[in-house]
């Protein structure tokens, strides 16, 4: 069951024991390769690779003539690919199995070998590099969402810095205007990092009130303040050995950023209400559109903050500065929305080609992707031509239309007049109204709060409940 005619590679300068473990193996149903030392093994696993074969287990023995068996698990181990090695031996201790496992060996047989012995740990070591396989594979999917995509000059040395980045454990702070990317980029860090495996938790301190935001960021236990009828797990807990995304952290209030200051130095967190601190190991990745240097004359950002979050700088550039990707990324979000909604892709056709790469996209790759999805659920074919680009923007422009940075979900005026209920009515109104002052700001969250004369925080509402984000 477990064999599938997986192929083991048995490694002893022992006749008597490569013929009886080959006969054993076959009659498990495993495809068996022998080689008498380590160097025979490594040509012979060279001369298999350049015919597109490898064998998943290799049985090495310890003691060896001309190369042994510590000496060759190293070498296997450094390969990309490289098979699961069991190391066997009569002159089996502890500190030679330490030493083999050190090196890259998956487990330690000593000789004399018991046949039920040996295939239960090369099923076990085959069910391992399956799981293995399989949670790449899951990664692999999870991160095609947050790839950067592009073949700009700008967007090579993005991907670039952010693969330098990744290798690191320090603070990055990523800037760039509405819609360009930085949460695909906080992601791609920490997707990219020794952290990935940890969570990725995303904040977006614009959003919560000034009230609360020490209780969402620190957690608060049962009883602290009025409300808090249960504990609370704040997210810098939630990110321990993970990373922790805050974005526009310019935002932030400033009695809130003397607390993260201090977590960010101590590396202690102590809920609302609580009198013991709580360790957290994480990597922050602050995004903003905002001018922070600025902010910090303006004193209404602290400078010891700001130099905290900006150990890395990386600026994300805007669509227009790379209006060469402007193709590729259609293509990407196309291939995306098809997959979400289970239908084949739709193709772009070249005069609507032409027409993305006339737009200005003040909502960057944000808006070029809702442009995209609106196009596609009001196509009347496969493929995506000018007249269905036009018939989502107004005036043939970008910078006029009322759809960014997000179109589809408010619906028109006439479907205003078509509720059925004065609730709806109300809901379609505010969600028209909202859609439309956004646009006039080109989806600039905190002008349009400032222009509406509401708190930001109960815009972010607004917008979660219309489905305008």
């Amino acid at each position: 069951m477990a064999s599938q005619r997986s192929t083991v590679l048995v490694v002893d300068d022992d006749g008597d024991i490569r013929m009886s473990l080959e006969m054993m193996l076959q009659y498990e149903g495993f495809e068996v390769w022998t080689a008498k030392d380590g160097l025979e093994a490594l040509t012979r696993l060279e001369r298999e690779a350049e015919a597109g074969r490898a064998p998943q287990i290799v049985l090495c023995d310890v003691k060896m003539p001309r190369m042994d068996g510590l000496a060759f698990v190293e070498k296997v181990a450094a390969q990309p690919l490289a098979p699961s090695v069991l190391m066997i031996s009569g002159h089996g201790d502890i500190a030679t199995a330490v030493d083999a496992l050190k090196r890259g060996a998956v487990d330690f047989l000593e000789k004399p070998l018991e046949a039920h012995r040996v295939v239960v740990s090369i099923r076990n070591a085959l069910r391992e590099r399956r799981l293995a396989e399989e949670n790449q594979s899951l990664r692999t999917r999870l991160s095609e969402p947050w790839r950067l995509v592009g073949n700009s000059s700008a967007m090579r040395a993005l991907r670039d810095s952010v693969a330098r980045v990744a290798r690191s454990d320090a603070s990055v702070l990523i800037t760039g205007e509405n819609g360009s990317g930085k949460e695909v980029v906080a992601r791609q860090i920490h997707l990219e990092s020794a952290r990935a495996t940890g969570a990725f938790v995303a904040v977006n301190c614009a959003a919560i009130p000034a009230e609360l935001i020490e209780s969402e960021l620190f957690g608060h236990e049962r009883g602290s303040f009025t409300g808090a009828t249960d504990k609370r797990v704040g997210h810098f807990e939630l990110a321990d050995g993970g990373t922790l995304f805050l974005d526009e952290v310019g935002d932030m209030p400033l009695a809130a950023q003397s607390k993260v200051l201090r977590a960010l130095e101590t590396r202690e967190v102590t809920r609302v209400g609580g009198q013991r601190s709580q360790p957290v190991d994480i990597r922050i990745v602050a995004a903003t559109n905002a001018d922070l240097a600025a902010a910090v004359e303006a004193k209404t950002f602290r400078m010891d903050l700001f130099y905290r979050l900006n150990v890395v700088p990386l600026r994300v550039p805007p669509l227009r500065e790379r209006p060469d990707d402007i193709e590729p990324l259609a293509t990407h979000f196309l291939r995306e929305l098809a997959a979400r909604s289970g239908r084949s892709a739709h193709a772009l056709s070249p005069d609507a080609l032409a027409l993305l790469a006339t737009l200005e996209f003040p909502g960057n790759v944000r808006q070029l992707r809702n442009l995209l999805e609106a196009a596609c659920v009001l196509a009347d074919g496969p493929e995506l031509t000018r007249a269905d680009l036009e018939r989502i923007l107004e005036n043939g422009s970008a910078r006029t239309s009322a759809r960014s940075p997000a179109t589809t979900a408010a619906g028109s005026l006439e479907e205003v007049f078509a509720a059925a209920t004065f609730e709806e009515f109300k809901d379609k109104s505010e969600a028209l109204f909202i859609r439309r002052k956004l646009a006039d700001n080109d989806g600039n969250v905190k002008r349009t709060a400032e222009q509406l004369n509401m708190q930001r925080s109960h815009l972010y509402k607004k917008l979660d409940r219309y489905g305008l984000k």
